[in-house]
């Protein structure tokens, strides 16, 4: 049987660029939905420890017995995500971000994880707004953190320019690398131990939107 001649045909190639880029767009949709998510999943998390310690009194001294001990029981019940630490940032971050609406869908839970290790607000701020309008990945987030990039604008006159020079370095971030993050495995219930098919992740993420 003749091949169909259309391998030179503009038609066609327009057809199959429109059919990559939609599934490219697909994609990367599906991988920031289920990136939201689980920010507003360990946001709720947050609230109920907070909310919890709140209406029993419960002192200083006992919060980390208290993360401990919800940390051995979910981990039991439903596996990995639930350390001791990550329930910490479960709780600080409802207490940083008290309004689940003022969350971005264009962060994901370890951009607010880096974020949280800032102990001023005001710098908390800037470099959330930053990330949002550089599309900064968590490696260039650290990389701008640790630079000190908002006390040198405090600093300087010339904030346009030590602006511009931090866009040096800047790594785009592929839906691929989202959701390969420890976390989203976790939430996924994906051990992190292996490699997977895109054809493996894009039927989780089906499974989970």
């Amino acid at each position: 049987m003749p091949e169909f001649p259309i391998n030179n045909d503009q038609n066609y190639n327009s057809l199959v660029k429109k059919i990559g880029d939609r599934y490219t767009q697909g994609r990367a949709t599906a991988v920031n939905a289920v990136n939201h998510e689980l920010v507003l999943t360990y946001w709720e998390i947050g609230r109920y420890i907070v909310e919890f310690e709140q209406e029993g009194d419960v002192r200083a001294a006992y919060g980390k017995k208290l993360l401990k001990k919800i940390s051995k029981d979910l981990t039991v019940l439903h596996g990995k995500g639930f350390s001791q630490d990550n329930l910490e940032h479960m709780r600080r971050f409802y207490k940083a971000f008290p309004i689940s609406e003022t969350l971005s869908r264009k962060l994901t839970w370890s951009h607010y994880v880096e974020l949280l290790r800032l102990k001023s607000p005001t710098a908390r701020s800037f470099y959330e707004q930053q990330t949002i309008i550089e599309k900064w990945s968590v490696r260039e987030l650290k990389r701008q953190r640790d630079a000190s990039l908002y006390e040198r604008l405090a600093r300087s006159k010339n904030k346009e320019e030590i602006l511009k020079m931090s866009r040096e370095g800047q790594r785009t971030v592929r839906p691929e690398d989202l959701i390969r993050e420890p976390f989203v495995l976790d939430f996924l219930k994906l051990p992190e131990d292996r490699t997977y098919r895109e054809s493996e992740l894009e039927e989780r993420l089906i499974t989970h939107l």
